[in-house]
């Protein structure tokens, strides 16, 4: 079924990172906000936080916002009526940025090392923070390398189910669309970005569509397949 592809376009939470996303009601900020050096007292740091959060969560699926998405800092600034110093500003996009990292877990770095000896690997990532926890994380636990091209929308502002942030992976791997497969978790998101751009999607972690070429429990069945026949 995938001897004509050469690409994997992966999405990041939910397809091998878990546990992002960490913005419940009952969620620590102050720790980690404290550890860091920030002067703001718990209750005015855990609005700031809930509320930035708040601003982009309202946009996120909105198509206005699909190719001009606000950064973070816009959104502190938004909802935030005194002004921050840079610094300050800072360490509030860090504990932001702490929250929403996820990790990797072992064996999910094993399969992508095992997808990278079929495909040429890309990543195609929606995230509201900047990008260096991420690059951090990824340095970390021996992936980087796995990458040939990356997209992460908090550096350019378009999110998925925009064809654009595919459409710049597309292009810095020099390869047809044909050529590609976009894996993912979110029908909206990841199959609704590949279906707009001409690219096939696998849909993993329980997500499930007609218009998907295939659906796996998890990226690690589909590696399973690639392997057993291969």
């Amino acid at each position: 079924m995938f001897k004509e592809k050469k690409a994997l376009l992966l999405d990041m939470n939910g397809t091998f990172m878990f546990g992002e996303d960490r913005f419940g009601g009952n969620e620590d900020f102050f720790s980690y906000y404290k550890k860091i050096g920030g002067s703001h007292k718990k209750k005015e740091l855990n609005h700031i936080i809930m509320s930035a959060y708040e601003y982009l969560d309202i946009r996120y699926p909105d198509e206005r916002y699909r190719h001009n998405f606000p950064s973070l800092k816009e959104a502190i600034e938004k909802v935030h009526d005194a002004e921050l110093t840079k610094e300050e500003i800072g360490k509030i996009i860090d504990t932001f940025a702490f929250h929403e990292l996820g990790h990797i877990p072992q064996e999910f770095i094993d399969t992508l090392h095992k997808l990278k000896e079929r495909f040429i690997l890309a990543v195609v990532i929606d995230i509201w923070s900047p990008k260096k926890p991420w690059l951090e994380t990824f340095e970390n636990a021996g992936i980087s390398q796995l990458f040939s091209a990356v997209s992460f929308s908090s550096d350019h502002g378009m999110v998925k189910p925009s064809p654009m942030p595919f459409e710049l992976v597309v292009s810095q791997l020099d390869l047809l669309k044909e050529e590609c497969l976009v894996i993912g978790d979110s029908a909206r998101r990841d199959l609704g970005g590949g279906i707009a751009t001409g690219i096939d999607c696998i849909l993993v972690g329980g997500a499930s569509d007609p218009r998907a070429t295939a659906c796996y429990p998890s990226l690690l069945e589909f590696s399973n397949e690639i392997q057993q026949n291969s």
